[in-house]
């Protein structure tokens, strides 16, 4: 089953949008829950993505320096 990983809420003052820094997982890689995915820049901040669940990174929807919304696809993981 494939989970889908969006840009989570980044708070009244980060804004509603935010750019993808870099990858720290690529396509085929395994991950853990709770392992950093991607690391994202606002004009506030800078953060990291964690995986939501275990499995493997099937598709990384979006490229480094993409801008990105709230609620959009950044990757999927495929869970056993």
């Amino acid at each position: 089953m494939a989970t889908e990983v969006k840009l989570p809420e980044l708070g009244a003052e980060a804004g509603d949008e935010a750019t993808v820094s870099f990858w720290i997982v690529q396509e085929g890689d395994e991950v853990k829950e709770g392992d950093d995915l991607v690391e994202m820049l606002t004009d506030k901040a800078n953060f990291n993505v964690p995986s939501p669940v275990s499995g493997k990174v099937t598709k990384l929807s979006v490229q480094e320096n993409d801008v990105v919304k709230v609620g959009d696809l950044l990757c999927e993981i495929e869970t056993a």
